[in-house]
């Protein structure tokens, strides 16, 4: 023996010490004074599937490779296990989804091996920001067990990260679909993926098993955060891998993920909504409201903010209604006590104290859930961006009682009336849905004239679109596409003509702007966006990415300003 090591068992090397590490992407176990434990290093980053805390601080400290932002499972298993090659699967999450990454790695490394060849994978996000966070955490998980992202639908693993919300976005799906079978047949080596909230549909399932065979793996939105399992399922078996829940109260965040931003972050506060607006089919595909705990959140943002991250938005089907919390506990998920629960307001005071954020946004707010105290705490709160997203759908409270949004017309300007006397200068967008079931005349007169009572600076316009699966689908007095063309018009017409002249407050004033990116068409000017979230272009580099600048707004191009930095 070379005095390193103690003894070499069943394919098992356990050390007395780890004074030198073996060489990259090996596997096996450590024993520090007795406690054994399970390593696979891969690329100079040790994971790690068991060990004590002691034992896990000392070895952070030896190996300073390991990253702040991973975590790092600390289920001891024991010795006679692991000398035995016997080691169980992790029951508790998410040490479980950990094991599986690892069980991964080898897989997608002798792959790459036999291959002779990087493995490369592609996702494509359809839908809302909820989407693009889940997609975050698909693309980490990726990166985790050795694929490299490309842009291009030709990789050896593809996934769409798809959206239900409208009916043609399923169809959309359909059409990618068929190119992807192209590429497969190109390349049989090719994994394809479905995921999201289109596959919580039942008939959707059974289209892509009738139809469209060559999918591989597909699951649901409770279950994203199991890539990896349903990964390495698909990998041992070969077989179509379907896995969709109906429901969920387990959520799982400890994952590795890929940001888009350095600077930025999106951070789920809860899953899921019991609104049941007629024309959304988001609670029947998203499930019922969940928020995660307090503590979780705000280590999480603890932890993004040590990574440089000075922007957080906090994100959520309806965040104004936070505070519904389940937790594991006794090997169950039960309901937390209210008289432990946290408002929202007062988790984003608890956010707004944490070092190193410097700025907090939030979406989306449901008008009958916004609270004389969430109010209070915007104003008051520096750190909380003046801009708030409330959509309206409809001016016309007969409209607004078909759609099942539970608030009048009165009722949301006097909503907006008590904003605008704390915060006069807020920015406020919204959303309108245009040939709701039954609009007459008189109805889309009282959405215009919300419009012109409330000055948005900028609101999304939609045309009603029918979508099966919902109450507003088979409702009667469907408006003809003619009327409603006619309405989307003169409603365009009129946002545009109130938001030019909103935006134009802003004219001469010297705002602060978090940088964001080179502009796509002039690579001598950077786009940033200050606080109201107003778009600003205006000279600089790529080095002032991520900071936050002042900015004079010099000249309005209708929905953003040319600027020029001011020191």
């Amino acid at each position: 023996m070379d005095g390193e090591r103690r003894a070499h068992m069943n394919g098992v090397h356990i050390y007395d010490a780890p004074d030198k590490l073996p060489p990259s992407n090996t596997r096996g176990q450590y024993q520090i004074g007795g406690c054994v434990f399970l390593y696979y290093i891969y690329l100079e980053y040790l994971v790690l599937l068991g060990c004590n805390t002691l034992h896990l601080y000392n070895l952070i400290a030896m190996h300073n490779s390991i990253r702040e932002d991973k975590y790092i499972p600390t289920k001891l298993y024991k010795k006679e296990e692991i000398q035995m090659n016997s080691v169980s699967i992790p029951t508790m999450e998410p040490d479980r989804q950990y094991y599986f990454m690892n069980q991964c790695k080898t897989l997608v490394l002798e792959k790459k091996a036999a291959l002779n060849r990087p493995l490369t994978y592609n996702i494509q996000t359809f839908g809302c920001q909820m989407n693009s966070h889940d997609s975050e955490k698909l693309k980490g998980i990726m990166d985790e067990i050795g694929y490299e992202e490309v842009d291009d639908e030709a990789a050896d693993f593809v996934i769409f990260n798809t959206c239900t919300i409208r009916e043609n976005a399923n169809q959309k799906l359909y059409g990618h679909l068929g190119h992807v079978k192209t590429l497969k047949n190109k390349n049989k080596e090719m994994i394809v993926c479905l995921c999201g909230c289109m596959m919580q549909e039942p008939h959707v399932i059974e289209t892509l098993k009738q139809k469209y065979k060559f999918v591989n793996i597909i699951f649901g939105t409770h279950n994203i955060y199991k890539l990896a399992e349903l990964i390495y399922s698909y990998l041992q078996t070969g077989k179509q891998t379907i896995e969709v829940l109906d429901e969920t109260k387990q959520t799982v965040e400890q994952l590795p993920r890929k940001r888009k931003y350095t600077f930025k972050s999106g951070v789920n506060i809860m899953y899921g909504c019991n609104n049941f607006c007629t024309y959304c089919i988001v609670p029947y595909v998203r499930g019922r409201e969940q928020s995660r705990k307090k503590e979780e959140i705000l280590a999480e943002v603890e932890a993004l903010a040590k990574q440089g991250i000075t922007e957080v938005m906090l994100l959520g089907q309806n965040v104004n209604s936070y505070g519904n919390i389940y937790e594991y506990k006794d090997g169950k998920i039960v309901e937390v006590d209210e008289k432990d629960r946290v408002t929202f307001p007062q988790l984003l005071a608890e956010v707004c104290k944490i070092d190193g954020i410097e700025r907090v946004r939030f979406m989306t707010s449901h008008p009958k859930d916004l609270s004389d105290e969430l109010i209070e705490v915007m104003a008051k709160e520096p750190k909380i961006c003046k801009h708030l997203h409330l959509p309206v759908q409809s001016g016309s409270t007969n409209i607004l009682t078909r759609m099942n949004r539970r608030y009048t017309k009165e009722q949301y300007l006097a909503l907006v009336d008590r904003i605008r006397a704390k915060m006069p200068n807020i920015s406020l967008t919204t959303d309108i849905i245009v040939g709701f079931p039954g609009e007459t005349e008189e109805d889309f007169e009282d959405t215009l004239d919300i419009i012109r009572k409330v000055k948005y600076d900028q609101a999304f316009t939609f045309i009603y679109s029918k979508r099966t699966g919902t109450p507003a689908a088979t409702m009667d007095n469907q408006v003809p596409e003619d009327v409603i063309k006619n309405r989307f018009n003169r409603l365009l017409t009129l946002v545009n003509e109130i938001s030019n002249t909103q935006i134009k407050r802003f004219a001469d004033q010297i705002k602060p702007v978090l940088v964001e990116e080179v502009n796509h068409h002039d690579a001598s000017l950077v786009t940033g966006r200050t606080e109201e979230n107003v778009t600003v272009h205006f000279p600089g580099t790529a080095d002032m990415i991520g900071t936050t600048v002042d900015v004079k707004l010099t000249d309005c191009k209708g929905f953003y300003f040319m600027g020029e930095r001011i020191g």
